[in-house]
């Protein structure tokens, strides 16, 4: 019968106190160092493979303070923004307050907006610019926030002559009880909106500004 070590490392792993009734043998066992070619006791194994794991813990560690950090970033300019939304008091206010709130808060080079329910304030706004059919089915059925690479339908065309330079995407639709709308962030990093990222702030972002918008397009 031949020993695998997958059979060893079972009994050993069952059997601990081995280890206790021949420790003397422990002293004559070598190891190859995991960070290079000479030899080293099972004891000095085991204090590299603590630190290594250490190493691993704070690196996790550092990781997610960061992500905490970015978090709690994100979560501040979010409520600026809604406070900002607050104190508008018409509809250009609103969206001039969406536009200005991306660019210099959120740092999204570039938004866009288009809206089909409601009148325009201003008749020379563009988010009342007709939308294609297409379009309306398109948002209808995103369940949420969609990020990536993909132009979609007229969309680019929104950006004037920055869309031909844009890599990446985020459509946010506007809800109320059916769509009435889609926001647009785009950038020309095409890792800026890529399709694994997650899309609960984006969601969020969504939900204020329709909320923010309902008021004034009822």
């Amino acid at each position: 019968m031949s020993l695998q070590a997958e059979d060893v490392a079972e009994y050993l792993k069952n059997n601990p106190d081995f280890f206790e009734e021949y420790a003397e043998n422990l002293a004559e066992i070598y190891l190859p160092h995991p960070h290079g070619g000479r030899a080293i006791s099972i004891s000095e194994r085991q204090q590299i493979a603590m630190r290594d794991k250490n190493k691993l813990l704070e690196t996790k560690l550092r990781e997610l303070i960061q992500f905490g950090e970015e978090n709690d970033a994100i979560s501040d300019k979010l409520h600026r923004f809604s406070v900002a939304l607050m104190a508008a008091r018409s509809l250009n206010a609103v969206l001039d307050t969406i536009y200005f709130n991306m660019r210099e808060d959120f740092d999204i080079p570039h938004t866009a907006l288009r809206l089909w329910v409601g009148e325009p304030e201003d008749a020379a706004r563009s988010e009342f610019t007709g939308v294609g059919i297409d379009l309306c089915a398109f948002v209808d059925e995103l369940p949420g926030p969609q990020c990536g690479q993909q132009n979609v339908y007229e969309i680019p065309q929104w950006f004037g002559e920055a869309g031909e330079l844009l890599r990446s995407f985020a459509y946010i639709p506007l809800r109320k009880e059916q769509a009435f709308g889609l926001l647009v962030l785009a950038s020309e990093d095409a890792q800026r909106f890529y399709p694994e990222m997650g899309t609960l702030y984006l969601q969020r972002l969504g939900e204020l500004v329709g909320a923010a918008l309902m008021r004034y397009l009822d």
